[in-house]
Order: structure tokens, then C-alpha cells, then sequence
């Protein structure tokens, strides 16, 4: 693991190195570049990417999710379980302006009045669709923690916990969100059968005071149900029914610009740039598309083969690292941390969650999660929700 961090962190770095005139115009796509220069009489010397500043800014971009890296390897597993706890209380937290903003009915994002978009709850994001798959990530982290000691026992607080989130994901509207509702339910569905079958994990019948926050959630839950009126559901319905928008075209053009730039890349941070320039006039409209709209093509424009090739090199890891530790007690928080590097790839296919900081961190710390453990921690201290 230590040197796929060092080759992530290393790759918007050699891109900021200057290269002599002999070398970076004769590089894929810098062909207009190096016009430009020579008319404006601008630098022989000049760096692999095209933007030197937005490669700049994509590396410090990195320098918080590997700093949380660096900090958590020697955390032990009780401590990152503790971690667990902290970030579903997160996702919980977003429910709070999230469901202001859905009963507010004016349109607006408490906290980005930009979003317009009556019915659609945002909450701490201003993406809708890093909204819903933060929510997934917590619910697969909520299924990998053990049964709370206090207040909240067992399978009862944990479902109270897992409709609110379930709620948030279906008020984000996202549809991508939406349907990676199935990999919690999965996880969900694979720790029961497990459970089922360890005789020794059946638990003592439920006290008054497990009964008591039962009814406590019971009826949270049921005053939260008319925020899912049919208007609300039919929304969600039809936003299945609609078609991918503008990505298509996107994507089509963002092709186009890989091939010009491959196979070095134009540099980190630079797609908005870049992609403006293989832009069909047929496709432009009076929104700028920003993002590629899919990870893995916007990847290849920016990093070329050796972007794709770290990505291959990081799924193959994280894959061993989570089969590995299927049969260490960290088994579950490593199923749950696999599960969401799974979300955020297949959401990447559609969308950009990496280009997101919380998810860029939460997706440190699902690899942190999945990495062999240093020390072991008894099975019987480890904290709950």
C-alpha cells in the first residue's frame, strides 16, 4: 500500500516538473499550447500539464485523505470502530438541514441557495448524488458495527438508525444513490446469515429498556413518513424514467479529448480546461459541463495510462486486502470498508465522488478499514452503535 501512495501523490508532482522545449511541444495535445507561446513569446521551459496551477491544487487535494492514511495505519480496530460511530453520526447530522430543506417546499439548499431544486434533500453537500452515496457508505459502516451496550440495543437501534439514512438517500433523489441502496442491503443480509449460523452469537431476549427505545424510534420514524408523500415518490419514480441527461454527450467529446492527450494526460485538475477545446458546438449550451461526468474518462484526460493504470493497481489491492481479512476479526469493517471503495467506483461510472474532499477522505478511510490491522484488538472491547 505504501507505494501506490507514494506513486498517487507522486504522479500531479512529476507533471509540475518543467521540461525543456525539445521535449513538452512534441508531448500529445500540446500542439496549440506551444502556438500560443510562440505568439505570446511566453517560456521555452514549460511543465507536462497544462495547467500548472489546477495541478497544483489536485495534489494539495490529496494531502488530506493520505495525511488520514498516515494517521489511522497504527489505530487500532477498536479505535476506528469508535471512527465508525463518529462518521454515521455525520451522516445523521445531514439529515438535519436535509429535511429542513425538503419541508421548506421553496426549491433552495439551506446551505447553497444556488441548488434549486424543490423536493431534493442536499443536506451538508452541494451535490445531491455525494449526498445519497455518503448516506450508503454510513449504512454500510452502520451494518459492520456490533449491537450498542447502552440506550440503543441491538437489531432495534440499528434499524432506527438505518430508515432514517435509508429516508435521507431516498430524498437526495439520486438515482445512482438509490440503487446502491443494494450493496448495504447485501452486506446486511450476508452478516445475518453468518450471525445465523455462529450458534454462539444469539443474544438474550430484548430488556424493557431495549423495548422502550424501540417505541422511541417507532415513532420518529412514523412522524418522518409523511415527508415520502406520492408527490415526492413519483418524483423519485420518474427520475428512473428520465434519460441520462447531457452525459452522453459529454462523454463523447470527453473521449475525443483522452485520445488527444494520450497517453501522458493533460495533468490533474485540468479536464474544464482541456475539454472545452474538443467541445462539439452542437453540444454547447449555457452551462459549462465542468466534469466529465464519469471518473474513469475524466481520469484518462487528465492522468493517461498511467492514472488508469494506479486505479487498476488500487481496486486489485484493496480487493486482496478485503479477502485477506475474511477471516481476521476485522472481517466486517473490512467488508463494510470494500463495500464503499465498490460504491464510489460504480457511482464514478455516472458521476465524480472523488472530486468531492469528505469523499475523498471517507475513501482513505474505508481503505484504512480494509488494510491489515498492526495490532489486535479482543472482539469483546470493541465499541458499538
Amino acid at each position: 500500500m505504501i507505494a501506490l501512495v507514494l506513486a498517487t501523490l507522486a504522479l500531479p508532482l512529476l507533471q509540475l516538473i518543467p521540461l525543456p522545449p525539445a521535449i513538452w511541444p512534441a508531448l500529445p495535445g500540446r500542439q496549440l499550447i506551444s502556438e500560443a507561446y510562440g505568439f505570446a513569446q511566453g517560456p521555452n521551459w514549460s511543465a507536462l500539464t497544462v495547467n500548472q496551477a489546477r495541478t497544483l491544487v489536485a495534489f494539495i487535494g490529496l494531502i488530506a485523505p493520505f495525511s488520514l492514511l498516515a494517521i489511522g495505519w497504527s489505530v487500532e480496530l477498536a479505535d476506528r470502530q469508535r471512527l465508525i460511530a463518529l462518521v454515521i453520526g455525520m451522516g445523521l447530522l445531514n439529515l438535519l438541514p436535509g429535511i429542513a430543506e425538503v419541508l421548506n417546499g421553496n426549491g433552495q439548499s439551506l446551505l447553497y441557495p444556488a441548488n434549486s431544486m424543490p423536493g431534493v434533500m442536499f443536506g451538508l453537500f452541494a451535490n445531491r448524488n455525494s449526498t445519497g452515496l455518503f448516506l450508503d457508505c454510513c449504512l454500510l459502516l452502520l451494518v459492520a458495527q456490533p449491537a450498542a451496550k447502552r440506550f440503543i440495543h441491538g437489531i432495534f437501534g440499528k434499524l432506527m438508525i438505518a430508515t432514517l439514512l435509508v429516508l435521507g438517500v431516498v430524498l437526495t433523489q439520486s438515482r445512482s444513490s438509490i440503487a446502491l441502496l443494494v450493496l448495504p442491503a447485501g452486506l446486511a443480509l450476508a452478516k445475518a446469515m453468518a450471525t445465523r449460523l455462529d450458534t454462539s452469537a444469539f443474544k438474550p431476549a430484548a430488556s424493557p429498556r431495549a423495548l422502550l427505545a424501540t417505541g422511541i424510534a417507532a415513532v420518529l420514524i412514523i412522524s418522518l413518513v409523511p415527508i415520502l408523500d406520492d408527490t415526492r415518490l413519483g418524483a423519485v419514480a420518474d427520475r428512473f424514467e428520465q434519460g441520462d441527461g447531457q452525459r452522453s454527450l459529454i462523454w463523447e467529446d470527453a473521449r475525443f479529448s483522452a485520445q488527444r492527450y494520450w497517453p501522458i494526460g493533460a495533468g490533474m485538475g485540468t479536464f474544464d480546461e482541456v475539454f472545452q477545446v474538443d467541445e462539439s458546438l452542437e453540444y454547447i449550451s449555457q452551462r459549462r459541463a465542468g466534469r466529465a461526468h464519469n471518473d474513469y474518462l475524466e481520469l484518462a484526460i487528465e492522468a493517461g495510462a498511467v492514472g488508469l493504470a494506479l486505479a487498476v493497481c488500487w481496486a486489485l489491492w484493496i480487493a486482496l486486502a478485503a479477502w485477506r481479512a475474511i477471516a481476521t476479526p476485522q472481517r466486517w469493517p473490512a467488508l463494510a470498508g470494500s463495500g464503499i471503495i465498490l460504491a464510489i467506483a460504480l457511482q464514478s461510472l455516472l458521476d465524480f465522488p472523488l472530486r468531492n474532499q469528505t469523499m475523498l477522505c471517507l475513501a482513505a478511510f474505508a481503505i484504512l478499514l480494509v488494510a491489515p490491522q498492526r495490532k489486535s484488538t479482543p472482539a469483546g472491547d470493541e465499541p458499538a452503535i
